[in-house]
């Protein structure tokens, strides 16, 4: 083949450069999912527990709430949260008995009430996704019920398995988990809380454990041979509940995935011997009525949800809160839903990379991390915050929200300097509770990204008052319209009124030292520290960090050999009664184990909090809680610190897109311009080919010369 002249090689180069500009050369996915409604979205941490009975966080929701459908769910769009139906006909509505089992009228007094009465019927019609076992031969026997390691040759995955089939939910599958609570072998992390209000959950957990001890290591416990006295079936498409006393908070519960149902024959399947040796497990591989399936699991590299092909079909909202609609979040009201095809979870293990991918298109959202803030988010002078220009101009969104947590420091009620109901030990909280600049720390320590505490409840839970009427008047007054934090100088007086003027006992001249236990030494813990030690200062109190691991703090608060501690907690369920449970005396963690870590004991607060719990929200309850609140703002038995804020960014194309704190199956709900998102990936990832042509034009003017020469001197040596 003869040599190409160098011009023709030139030209020849720069026409293929110029037709590989149209395709983005660093496009990490496959050249077939051009096109496709595939949300593309990464997670950090992987999930350990996809089985409904033991997953309890937010890695682990993001798939099982897709996959899964409890009773009830979340209204998608109203705030404050509101349940409605999923699976269900209907919301469920208690019917009381008192002792005799005689029906009780629906405001009966909580006292009189000896049991609550669940009705849960479900919506004929739904089918599971398909999954092996499902599979039956002619006969209708099941086709993967006799598996063993021999037979399991050849199969990795659930794919492998040749057949799969389904069936109609009904509610045994219900029933059956809520027996699973009581396995001995799945240690739910809410079987001691449901056990006190289920009937007949304690006792069947012992009856369990009696039972499991008999099988082998592998054996498979049949909870079907077990009954449980406060679950009864009615039905195929209905069963009831039985509830110890009054518990309007189980309703909260049943939009949980814990309350989601299991078919028997998928736990049988699962307990065959040699599937858990290669993870074919329900904690592996979960099984669910819902709008997605879990078909990859690589959770150290990639998780992918599919369309459940036997989803029954659900329509998106038509209602929501102020601003839903100028936000374009009811567009697409009455549509069906899911209107996205799958979902790809990348593992990012690192902030930089994640944002990078986000910035080119190659993710859909994203959060906002530290590093990345400023070229995100921009806070006025008046605190408002806005997306930069950068983002505006590329037409990404920001969603913000309160999230429904409470960040708080805590004193250690029982110790003799910090603790107390007296004068002295209030006082003395009081002051470090105007001290500790919470506006400050938000600044400096979380971008702006949080609000200030008035008391236990986060916006959202019921109770929560916005404005003046709901702000901690011991630690601000009300001033231009905003709440305004005491001076340290009225700190300085509460500390000279507890008898220690100028951070001095009055009586010897000993000054004022505090101890704060802390889990600390991650990065930024040391400029925190400091500064909250400089916060102290200024009312002439000392603060020593005693910084120790995770677990000798944990005994140590089990113990109540602490003064100050930092905790934070997030909302099992958007009901006042989850936080104010936290300073109930009946909690407290030294004598009685509970989640009370203050060891706070106020017979007032105590005996509205028995009032108020089980309470239905309405103007006696919501009157109840400010007096609840005032209790707290004088006793002080917490440093009010911050509810977080969520930042949270979105492509355009991205649409339906709302954060919720409680409800987590809403990518049903979202829906992707798969077009304008091909573009913009286009737009933003175009080939940088200058650097190649200026090469190739110096490769040619360097070359030329030289075989120009060459060809003179083969020329004249043929000569």
């Amino acid at each position: 083949m003869p040599l190409l002249p160098l011009s023709r090689l030139a030209c020849l180069s720069a026409v293929c450069l110029v037709a590989a500009c149209g395709d983005a050369w660093n496009d990490p996915y496959p050249s077939a999912e051009r096109g496709q409604s595939i949300l593309y979205s990464a997670f950090t941490e992987r999930p350990k527990h996809l089985d409904p009975v033991q997953s309890y966080t937010e890695d682990e929701i993001t798939f099982t709430a897709q996959v899964y459908e409890p009773p009830l769910q979340y209204h998608y769009l109203k705030r404050p949260y509101e349940l409605v139906p999923l699976t269900t006909e209907a919301v469920p509505v208690p019917r009381y008995v008192d002792a005799a089992g005689r029906t009780l009228p629906a405001d009966a007094p909580a006292e009189q009430i000896a049991e609550s009465i669940y009705e849960i019927r479900l919506k004929p019609g739904i089918r599971y996704q398909p999954h092996p076992a499902f599979a039956v031969d002619a006969a209708g026997r099941p086709r993967y019920a006799d598996l063993d390691r021999d037979k399991l040759k050849g199969i990795e995955r659930i794919a492998d398995f040749a057949e799969t089939g389904t069936r109609e939910l009904v509610a045994d599958d219900y029933i059956y988990e809520i027996k699973r609570l009581a396995h001995p072998r799945l240690h739910s992390p809410i079987f001691g809380m449901m056990a006190e209000h289920i009937v007949g959950l304690k006792e069947l957990g012992k009856t369990l454990q009696a039972a499991a001890k008999e099988l082998p290591t592998d054996g498979w416990l049949d909870l079907d041979a077990y009954p449980l006295s406060g679950v009864e079936k009615v039905d195929d498409y209905t069963w009831r509940v039985r509830l110890k006393g009054k518990y309007p908070q189980f309703l909260y519960w049943l939009a949980m995935p814990f309350f989601a149902p299991v078919p028997r024959e998928v736990d049988r399947f699962y307990s065959q011997p040699g599937m858990a040796e290669k993870n074919l497990t329900l904690d592996w591989y979960p099984v669910g009525t819902g709008p997605y399936m879990l078909v990859e699991n690589n959770p150290n590299s990639r998780m992918v949800l599919a369309r459940n092909p036997n989803f029954r079909g659900e329509t998106y909202p038509c209602e929501g809160e102020a601003g839903d609609r100028d936000a374009g979040l009811l567009d697409d009201c009455g549509k069906a839903v899911p209107f996205i095809d799958r979902a790809v979870f990348s593992r990012e293990k690192e902030a930089i990379p994640y944002w990078n991918k986000f910035l080119q298109g190659w993710y859909d959202a994203s959060g906002i991390s530290s590093d990345s803030f400023d070229q995100a988010v921009r806070i006025n002078v008046g605190g408002d915050v806005a997306l930069t220009d950068e983002m505006q101009q590329k037409g990404i969104r920001l969603l913000t929200s309160v999230r429904a947590s409470t960040f708080y420091m805590g004193f250690n009620m029982l110790d003799p300097v910090v603790g107390g109901l007296d004068a002295r030990g209030r006082k003395l909280r009081q002051a470090v509770s105007i001290a500790v600049d919470q506006e400050e720390f938000i600044s400096i320590f979380m971008n702006g990204r949080g609000i200030p505490a008035q008391g236990a409840l986060p916006p959202g839970i019921f109770g929560y008052t916005e404005g003046e009427a709901g702000i901690n008047r011991v630690v601000y007054d009300w001033r231009d319209g905003a709440p305004r934090r005491r001076s340290v100088d009225e700190a300085k007086r509460l500390l000279a009124e507890a008898g220690w003027p100028n951070g001095r006992d009055a009586k010897t001249g000993e000054p004022l030292v505090l101890n704060l236990d802390t889990t600390g030494g991650g990065m930024g813990d040391k400029s925190r520290l400091d500064w909250l030690t400089r916060q102290f200062a200024k009312i002439d109190v000392q603060l020593v960090v005693r910084s120790t691991d995770f677990n000798r703090f944990q005994d140590k608060i089990r113990r109540g050999a602490v003064q100050l501690y930092y905790l934070g907690w997030n909302a099992d369920y958007p009901d006042p009664e989850n936080f104010f449970f936290l300073l109930n005396g009946a909690e407290s963690r030294v004598e009685k184990g509970g989640e009370n870590t203050s060891n706070y004991k106020n017979p007032e607060f105590d005996r509205l909090f028995a009032a108020m719990k089980n309470m239905d929200n309405g103007p006696r309850r919501l009157e109840i809680i400010g007096r609840m609140n005032r209790i707290l703002h004088e006793d002080a038995p917490w440093v009010w610190g911050f509810h977080p804020k969520s930042y949270a960014l979105g492509h355009a194309w991205l649409k339906n897109r709302k954060p919720s704190d409680v409800g987590h199956n809403g990518l049903k709900y979202q829906r992707l311009d798969v077009a304008l998102r091909e573009a913009k990936r286009a737009e933003w990832n175009r080939p940088v080919l200058w650097p190649l042509a200026a090469v190739m034009v110096f490769l040619v003017v360097a070359l030329v010369p030289a075989v120009a020469g060459y060809r003179r001197r083969e020329r004249a040596a043929a000569r």
